[in-house]
């Protein structure tokens, strides 16, 4: 199911523009799995449900294998992620399973929450063809001005490299966070009628004074 008509640029960075970006660098980079409403993940046609999740996690786990959302039916995956705050998306890494359960397309939505497959067919806000990334070194940069104000990101995995599951072991999300704000609410406590003892004044006084 590879084959795709598609033109889409994919605008993916490589392993060699990060020579000069330290681990610890990378780390801060990708540490937007900090600021996901994970209790609040959705994944659709996940095997083990409240898998999806798992695929969030620090930078220096990555390459951990031990925990994975795979699909169950078809190849299909749908992620619905939920930030605590408001994100500006810059960039995503996507490491996937072996050989041809690698997803080899990936769409981005924003705002949209509670998504199900049949509102994916809608246009997404981003599309990338992605490649084979066992490593975590192909970064998808995505179009910034698209994904200024976001609180919740879907992805999409529509299809992979053949098989007929898909698994995805590690999703990195890059880019800057800014806390929710609340609106205060201010209660005012008007009077109903107005008491002339609770206005004291010295008005009557000096009337008083000027008759005397």
């Amino acid at each position: 199911m590879s084959g795709h008509g598609h033109g889409h640029g994919h605008n993916c960075g490589d392993e060699h523009g990060h020579d000069d970006v330290s681990e610890a660098e990378k780390a801060a980079e990708f540490s937007l799995y900090l600021k996901i409403d994970t209790e609040r993940v959705q994944c659709l046609n996940e095997v083990e449900e409240g898998s999806g999740k798992y695929v969030f996690k620090p930078w220096d786990r990555r390459m951990d294998k031990e925990k994975f959302v795979e699909s169950d039916a078809d190849e299909e995956l749908l992620l619905n992620i939920p930030f605590t705050g408001n994100v500006k998306l810059k960039g995503v890494i996507v490491i996937g399973g072996e050989d041809e359960t690698h997803p080899n397309k990936m769409q981005l939505f924003k705002n949209r929450t509670n998504m199900t497959f049949d509102d994916a067919a809608c246009e997404a806000d981003e599309e990338f063809e992605m490649y084979p990334d066992p490593g975590g070194v192909l970064e998808y940069t995505t179009k910034v001005a698209r994904f200024s104000s976001v609180h919740h990101l879907s992805i999409h995995f529509p299809s992979n490299f053949g098989d007929d599951h898909t698994k995805v072991y590690y999703i990195g999300l890059k880019g800057d966070f800014t806390e929710a704000r609340r609106h205060e609410v201010t209660i005012c406590t008007y009077e109903a009628r107005a008491n002339p003892a609770d206005h004291k004044t010295n008005l009557l006084d000096s009337v008083n004074q000027q008759i005397s």
